[in-house]
């Protein structure tokens, strides 16, 4: 399944207290245990004013369906199509072999 980044504008997100967030979590894991396996919440990031969120999902409206359920607000979805790190600079492509490598030259 495709990786998804869900941005939940949420103002005031940042100075939610621990309980706060337990319940949003709790709330979230019983609307997934719901969807069949079609979404999973891997992780979200708490600032000021937004909850960022990381899915995997069978398709974006699975992942809006959850926030319908459990009472989230969906601003944005996007797909994941490639994952970078710095670890990412030091990868090179293979050499390409030169022609005549390649007739045994």
């Amino acid at each position: 399944m495709p990786r998804f980044i869900v941005e939940r504008e949420l103002p005031g997100a940042g100075a939610l207290g621990t309980d706060a967030l337990r319940d949003i979590a709790e709330r979230s894991n019983d609307v997934l245990v719901g969807m069949s396996g079609r979404a999973q919440w891997l992780e979200s990031y708490v600032t000021d004013d937004r909850i960022i969120c990381v899915y995997v999902a069978a398709d974006p409206e699975s992942i809006r369906e959850h926030g319908r359920i459990g009472g989230f607000p969906v601003t944005a979805i996007h797909r994941v199509v490639d994952v970078i790190d710095p670890t990412t600079a030091d990868e090179r492509p293979p050499a390409v072999r030169s022609r005549a490598d390649a007739a045994g030259a």
